[in-house]
Parts: C-alpha cells; sequence; structure tokens
C-alpha cells in the first residue's frame, strides 16, 4: 500500500500559532472518517480522529462490500492492493434483490469486492495508521460550540478540544449535525427487518425467501471458531434477516424476538442459540439539508440514512471523503478560500439525494402483495434489456457520477477513465499518476501548447500519447480530448478539445490563486500537495 506520511518539518504550524489540537478534529472512525482522515494526512493537514469506540472492533459484519467506483478511488491513492487480497470480486450488483451483471463495464474493475464492514474498517484503519493519524478512542464529544475561527469540541470527560474545521462521520445520530443546528429531513420507516448472527442447531433452508411475511434470507458465514468448547464440532455460523411484523422498534430485538419471528415465517427455529450479534434496521430514508454550517462539516451517514438494500451507504460515504478532502486540505493550507466547500455540498447533496430516491424505489419493489408482485416481474424484465441494466447498475456501482461544471465535452465532471498513457517516461495509468492526490493536467497534444505558470508548484503536468478509446459508463464511446485537468478526486474539471482555452479560469476556480497573489503557495518546499 502506497503511503505518504506527512514529514514533522514540513507540516503546517497552523496548531501552534492559532492554538488548535489540531486543524482538523473528525468525529467518527468508521468507513468514511477514516477515508477522509486519510485524504487529508496525504494532503499534509493536522488532523486528528475522535472515536467512542475503545478499538475498531463492529459487532457483526454490517455492510457487505465495497463498488467499483470506490475500488477505482481506492487504486488513486496506491491503496487497493489490500482490500483486493482481503475480499472476494462479486461482477454483479442488486436492485431490489435482482442481480445485474457490471462485467461488461468500462472500467479497469468491472466489479464489486465482496468484504464485510470489520475487514473494510481494518484495511482503512492499517491505512491511516501507516500516515501517522492520531486516533483518539472512547472519546465521547458532547457539545461543539463555533468560536470566531476555531470549533471547541467538549468531550463527556470534561476535556476540551479545539480545531479550525470539524467534520461529523458519526453517523445517523450525529453529535454534529445536531449541535450545527441541521435539520434531518425525510421519511420514517415502513419496513423492518430484524438481522442476527448466530449458530443455529438445525439445517435450514438456505437463501433468499420472499412471502406474505416479506423478505426473509439465511446464509452461511466464514467459520472461524469451528470447535465448540467441549471439543463437539460446533453448530455453523449463520446470518439471518427476516422482515419485521411491523415497523417502528424502538427497543433492541433479543434472542427471544429471532425465535418467535423464525417460527411465524419458517414454522421453527432451527435451534437458534448463541447470537453474536442482533440488530435490526428500516428502510428510513433522512438527509441533512445541508453539508456544512461555518466551519462544521457532514459526510456520511451524519449526512444521509437509506434502506441499505444495493449496498450503496458505506460507498457513498466513503466517495464523500473523496470528494470533500482535497477541498478541505487546500482551504486548510490557504490556496482556496472556504468557498469551494459549497462545492462539496452541490456536487454530493444531489449523490445522497438520488441514492434515496433508488432505495425508496427498491424498498417499495420488495413488498409482497399481487399488484408489486406484478411491478417486480416487469422491472426484473425491463432490467434483462442492455440499456436499462447498465443505466441502473451504473448508477448503483457509482460509476455515472456527473458533477455539474457547465457545458462542454461529455468528459466535463465526470470522473477520468483510468486508460493507460504513454510517457517520455514510459507507459503508466492515469490512477498512478493522482496517487498525491494532486491535481493533474494531462496535455495529450493542445495545439497551442499549455504554459501553468504560476500553477507549476501545484499541479502535476504530463505530456503523453493515449492510444486507447475514451469510453464513459452509460454514456459511450466520446471523442478523444486534446487534454484534461483532473481533480485530486479524479472528475474532470476542465477538457480540452483543441486549445488552451478556459485552462486558467478552472485552475483558478478548482485550484486556487497563482503564486504571486498567495505567499503561503509560493513555497516549494516539497509537499506533496501545495
Amino acid at each position: 500500500m502506497a503511503t505518504h506520511p506527512p514529514s514533522a518539518s514540513t507540516r503546517r504550524s497552523s496548531s501552534q500559532t492559532t492554538a488548535v489540537d489540531a486543524d482538523v478534529i473528525i468525529v467518527g472512525a468508521g468507513p468514511t472518517g477514516l477515508t477522509l482522515a486519510a485524504e487529508l494526512a496525504i494532503a499534509e493537514v493536522d488532523v486528528l480522529v475522535l472515536e467512542r469506540r475503545p478499538d475498531q472492533q463492529l459487532d457483526g459484519s454490517r455492510a457487505g462490500g465495497l463498488h467499483a467506483r470506490t475500488l477505482e478511488l481506492l487504486e488513486q491513492r496506491g491503496a487497493l492492493e489490500p482490500f483486493l487480497a482481503a475480499g472476494s470480486p462479486a461482477q454483479i450488483v442488486g436492485f431490489a434483490w435482482l442481480p445485474l451483471d457490471i462485467s461488461d463495464f468500462p472500467t479497469r474493475h468491472p466489479h464489486g469486492l465482496a468484504l464485510p464492514q470489520q475487514d473494510i474498517e481494518r484495511q482503512l484503519l492499517a491505512w491511516v495508521d501507516a500516515l501517522k493519524v492520531p486516533i483518539r478512542r472512547q472519546a465521547h464529544v458532547v457539545r461543539i460550540v463555533p468560536e470566531g475561527e476555531q470549533v471547541q469540541l467538549q468531550l463527556a470527560d470534561a476535556q476540551v478540544l479545539r480545531a479550525r474545521w470539524v467534520v461529523g462521520c458519526d453517523g445517523a445520530h450525529s453529535i454534529v449535525r445536531r449541535q450545527a443546528g441541521i435539520p434531518f429531513e425525510g421519511s420514517d420507516a415502513s419496513i423492518s427487518h430484524l438481522l442476527a448472527e448466530l449458530r443455529l442447531r438445525e439445517t435450514p433452508p438456505w437463501g433468499l425467501r420472499r412471502d406474505a411475511h416479506g423478505i426473509h434470507a439465511i446464509g452461511p458465514l466464514p467459520e472461524t471458531n469451528p470447535t465448540a468448547s467441549e471439543g463437539a464440532p460446533a453448530a455453523p455460523r449463520v446470518r439471518v434477516m427476516l422482515t419485521e411484523a411491523a415497523a417502528g422498534r424502538t427497543t433492541a430485538p433479543s434472542l427471544d424476538d429471532l425465535r418467535q419471528r423464525l417460527c411465524e415465517v419458517y414454522g421453527q427455529d432451527f435451534g437458534a442459540h448463541d447470537a453474536t450479534w442482533l440488530s435490526w434496521f428500516t428502510d428510513a430514508a433522512r438527509q441533512a439539508s445541508a453539508y456544512r454550517a461555518g466551519r462544521m462539516l457532514l459526510a456520511g451517514d451524519a449526512a444521509h440514512v437509506h434502506y441499505p438494500t444495493g449496498g450503496q451507504g458505506l460507498n457513498l460515504g466513503m466517495q464523500d471523503a473523496f470528494n470533500l478532502g482535497w477541498k478541505l486540505a487546500q482551504v486548510v493550507h490557504g490556496i482556496s478560500d472556504a468557498t469551494l466547500l459549497d462545492s462539496y455540498q452541490r456536487e454530493r447533496h444531489p449523490v445522497a439525494t438520488r441514492v434515496l430516491q433508488n432505495t425508496r424505489a427498491q424498498s417499495a419493489l420488495l413488498r409482497t402483495d399481487a399488484q408489486t408482485d406484478a411491478l417486480r416481474d416487469s422491472v426484473a424484465t425491463w432490467l434483462g434489456m442492455h440499456e436499462p441494466r447498465v443505466a441502473v447498475a451504473a448508477m448503483l456501482a457509482g460509476l455515472d457520477v456527473h458533477y455539474d461544471m457547465g457545458q462542454g465535452h461529455p468528459l466535463l465532471g465526470r470522473r477520468v477513465p483510468d486508460l493507460l498513457l504513454h510517457t517520455a517516461d514510459g507507459p503508466t495509468q492515469v490512477s498512478t499518476l493522482l496517487r498525491a492526490a494532486r491535481p493533474l493536467l494531462i496535455d495529450l497534444g493542445v495545439q497551442d501548447g499549455i504554459d501553468i505558470g504560476a500553477w507549476t508548484h501545484r499541479v502535476r503536468m504530463i505530456n503523453a500519447e493515449c492510444r486507447d478509446r475514451w469510453v464513459l459508463p452509460v454514456f459511450g464511446e466520446v471523442t478523444p480530448p486534446h487534454g484534461l485537468l483532473v481533480r485530486p478526486d479524479g472528475h474532470v474539471a476542465w477538457v480540452s478539445e483543441g486549445t488552451s482555452a478556459g485552462l486558467a479560469e478552472s485552475l483558478m476556480q478548482w485550484h486556487g490563486c497563482t503564486t504571486a497573489e498567495s505567499p503561503l503557495a509560493a513555497s516549494n518546499d516539497g509537499r506533496s500537495f501545495i
């Protein structure tokens, strides 16, 4: 795994001059918080993570994998290989439990990765540890108070911490969101599911079951302790999901609740025992009305929650972090003013809105009345056709995200294809050139030449030839560009269709003022970011 640990000799000293404990404090060390911490550390931002858990352990496997776009983003940082080694590729995504093939998608990763959240967090933690990001555990934030250019955080143990910026990656019940006074609007639950990991003494009917009670599933789990303490073989560990009789549960489920529901659905409880995890989830859908309030920002489940079908939530949060990280770093370093952060909400809020919309649709398709059965059959037929399959699967996999950057070439605002470039130093993938999380300018034959002048120290420029076709998911093949400006998150901010027209404006918009205007940025001290 490639890392870029910050150097103490080159790290900015703002924490000393402004008496803060860190430039950025992240509340929450789940997948979103850890991803954001890594992005900020690569950009040499002084960052501290606060986490309530005493360690990174989770009860239960939780979320089940990574989508194709998340794999692309991890590869852009040289962090992907440990995830691939730990998980299992899966060339389908699911819409309302209907499988959609993505093996023909134009990406180097035409697949997802089956990997429990516990293992995802383990790999992310290793990345963050290599970057030497401090994580303060058993840190329970109870109050957050803005103080001019700082934010004060009070912990349950009465300790007070200060930061220039605070990012809430602390889940659906986010203290950061509540303290910021940001509304969390949406719809209440209409469906509730029991979820458990336990042992069964009798063999159940494996797989998915859809009946008048709802959607249910029983599947085996990898066995980590195959032998019982008395020396006899242990009963198999399984994961059970059962639709509850009614939504609106307010108390934690018990093993007795699960046994009762098994009997109602299957006619017996299969000798259920030794539950290691019991939980429940619903189709409640909510989204923060704003992702920023002053110096407080939200990402991941703190900003949006929804029905987990399609496995989009964890990936959506990690992709929030890749969008926010480089922008917040530029603001911390004085490269860009705080208005750059407005683009975070402008770009990511609609993406989450669309996820909430499609998960509501999936929830509706999982109902068990005759009318829904007919609709589900029709949807299954439509999704069996090429174009609907591609459109829906690309949405679920996160490959079709298009940020509005105005009119122009189809690549503008979309993810850059990870093509092979031929350079004076030999062939290289676009993703390899993005590992330092710096803006990337690719000259593929701009007719009037490119002179980035004042941005030379900030933007990596490369002259290259590309012999591959330029193909976008859903959109299809596009005219090869003469040049590209690629943001650190892999989205295209400028496209040359022949000349360098518009490049300076795009550089100014996304990557700050010129050297002459910024004494801070004028220092080229070898740091990876500015």
